[in-house]
């Protein structure tokens, strides 16, 4: 009797949580690719790779109203990648782990492990995502975060078309690029019916260099919809104080909607000054071909070529990498699916 008074009790417990969590999302995608590699000097690669047009994902959201207007709300958000092996990222919620106050009125405050405002204008006015084969940081040669920890945030609220965030996160001794050391950065711009525009500044400290210098990001991205043919691109500067560390990182791209299936083309540059040695220039053509099954299952195929000039030595990833880079220009193909769920 005890047993079943007991049992009973539990299954009533556990029903009171499931209901106070009602409002709790699990979401998610998945995106694999079969992929081959080819870099000069180098043996071909092929591999089953992941994040091929999407970033495979794990994500838990949760949302209650407080009442007039304020709500809270987090988001957990986990790396899937290299899922084809059935492993995690390093950190299980290491694409987003934030809690959040939001109003109508004042806008939204954000605490936790975040995308960093600079890092937007790269990624959103980029056709292929940052992802795969066709990412736009393929060419990147200075580090530039995509995310940090320890972070506080502020977001406005709708004016319009106005829109923007700022951030500020503390390094805590970190040792990791996430928090290299304290960060201020943000971001504004303007979107009205097809045109989006927005520019964002970046400063942090980096802790794990010598002599504690700071690394400056400044941004400006936007995109044109004509309906028939949508238009993206950016430009991406980064600056490493008392040095001679600089990067000049240019972007444009496009997407083609027909029927279920869409081309996405594209271009991107980037030119380093480095401490020692030459200017070192990278190119990348890319193009994508997606056909949607549905609004959540996608077949697709991408091609993209990287050029190494001087003595650049960048290639993709899933690639073959020596102890020593060799130069050389790396061409790459992957066939995928992409399922959100």
């Amino acid at each position: 009797m005890k047993k079943s008074l007991l049992a009973l009790a539990a299954l009533g417990a556990f029903s009171g949580v499931a209901t106070a969590q009602s409002s709790v999302t699990l979401y998610g995608t998945i995106d694999m690719a079969g992929r081959y590699v080819k870099v000069d000097n180098q043996d071909r690669r092929l591999s089953l790779g992941t994040n091929g047009i999407a970033s495979s994902q794990l994500g838990f959201r949760g949302i209650e109203d407080l009442g007039g207007g304020l709500k809270a709300g987090f988001i957990l958000l986990a790396d899937l990648a290299p899922i084809d092996t059935g492993n995690v990222g390093s950190k299980f919620f290491g694409r987003r782990a934030t809690v959040s106050l939001i109003s109508n009125t004042w806008g939204e405050l954000r605490l936790g492990r975040d995308y960093r405002p600079d890092f937007w204008n790269q990624t959103i006015f980029d056709a292929f995502g940052t992802n795969g084969l066709g990412s736009s940081l393929n060419v990147r040669q200075v580090y530039g975060g995509t995310r940090a920890d320890n972070s506080i945030g502020y977001f406005l609220p709708a004016i319009g078309g106005l829109y923007g965030q700022v951030m500020v996160a503390a390094s805590e001794g970190g040792t990791s690029l996430d928090r290299a050391g304290e960060l201020y950065s943000g971001r504004i711009g303007f979107a009205a019916g097809p045109f989006d525009v927005a520019v964002a500044y970046g400063r942090q400290r980096l802790d794990l260099l010598p002599g504690v210098p700071d690394q400056k990001t400044i941004n400006i991205g936007g995109s044109w919809n004509f309906g028939f043919f949508k238009l993206m691109g950016y430009y991406d500067r980064e600056e490493i104080s008392d040095s001679r560390v600089q990067e000049d990182m240019a972007s444009i791209s496009g997407v083609i909607p027909f029927g279920q299936s869409e081309v996405h083309i594209g271009y991107d540059r980037s030119n380093a000054t480095p401490l020692i040695g030459s200017d070192n220039t990278v190119d990348q053509f890319k193009i994508t071909y997606q056909y949607n099954l549905s609004k959540r299952t996608a077949l697709y195929t991408t091609g993209s070529w990287l050029k190494n000039h001087d003595n650049a030595r960048l290639t993709f990833p899933g690639a073959p990498v020596d102890v020593i880079p060799v130069s050389g220009d790396a061409k790459g193909m992957e066939f995928g699916i992409r399922h959100f769920f």
